[in-house]
């Protein structure tokens, strides 16, 4: 407008407050994830696992179901520990890739565009950007993993009774810390590669690097050497013993037949890194992720 129609006002609405001014980042983000009507599809897709784990505890309360349907209830996988780990592995595998599709190019495309000093040169700091930035992955995340697997706790416990909720309240903790500790080692290592790699594609490239080729790398080592601590650097192995270890089906040792030696069963028997090995390890590359997001979002770039 023009400044001589002395039409301008400063803006006198109320102040958004400090604490909630990073979730402007995630309100603007979920718009454009979800134009793509594919991606919403896929997404929708994510959730039927939870709609079979919903029918399964259905079905083990309702006697008139499972005489429609000929099914004696002890034929049917029993709800426990066990039961809800399988679950949430299985809706962190689709975490991953809607993780895999909208993490990379989150910071990525501030950088490539040069849009930091947009975001920094207003009341909003570094960490508020990151924080942003990490809530629309920990937001998305949530929605498919802990939040209905403890809905479907709720349901059990309700089915069930007061006394089963008192006794498995330790399987929802499981649930919330799994998921979580999960959701943070995507969202970290999302923002860090799109960090250090300005184009989608090969972020999204990297990521799947990062989680399959250390992976393969530790089987080979298990392989030659006959042990188990070549898990300690595959991503997919730490998190697998570290729910293992949550949900209380962790075992350190296990045995393999090898071959026969005339008559005689030659067995190797393998120990599988401790647990606070595997938290360790996970520790240290949520690290290093926090020390790249700390290097490379800046206001401004020096190139030499």
């Amino acid at each position: 407008m023009a400044v001589y129609e002395h039409t301008y006002r400063n803006y006198s609405g109320p102040p958004t407050s400090e604490w909630s001014r990073f979730l402007i980042i995630p309100r603007h983000a979920f718009r454009d994830v979800f134009k793509s009507k594919l991606f919403t599809a896929f997404f929708a897709i994510c959730f039927i696992p939870l709609l079979v784990e919903a029918v399964l505890i259905y079905l083990h309360h309702n006697v008139n179901a499972l005489a429609i349907l000929r099914v004696n209830v002890r034929e049917l996988i029993p709800i426990d520990a066990y039961f809800f780990q399988t679950f949430v592995n299985l809706q962190s595998g689709f975490a991953f890739f809607v993780a895999l599709l909208v993490g990379p190019p989150l910071v990525s495309r501030d950088l490539r565009n040069n849009a930091l000093p947009l975001y920094l040169c207003r009341p909003f700091s570094r960490p508020e950007y990151v924080a942003g930035k990490m809530s629309v992955l920990l937001i998305l995340l949530s929605a498919m993993t802990w939040m209905p697997q403890l809905l479907l706790f709720l349901f059990q416990s309700y089915l069930e009774g007061a006394r089963w909720f008192v006794d498995n309240l330790w399987i929802a903790s499981a649930i919330f810390i799994g998921s979580m500790v999960w959701i943070l080692l995507l969202a970290l290592l999302s923002q860090a590669i799109s960090a250090l790699v300005k184009w989608r594609v090969i972020a999204s490239g990297a990521i799947l690097g990062l989680f399959f080729i250390p992976s393969v790398f530790g089987e080979v080592v298990n392989v030659i050497f006959r042990t188990r601590w070549g898990n300690i650097i595959s991503l997919g192995a730490l998190m697998k013993n570290i729910s293992a270890g949550l949900f209380g089906t962790f075992e350190r040792t296990t045995t393999f037949v090898t071959d026969f030696d005339g008559d005689v069963l030659n067995r190797v028997v393998l120990t599988e890194p401790p647990l606070w090995a595997s938290w360790t390890a996970l520790f240290v590359v949520c690290a290093i992720c926090l020390a790249i997001l700390s290097a490379k979002v800046k206001a401004y770039e020096v190139v030499k």
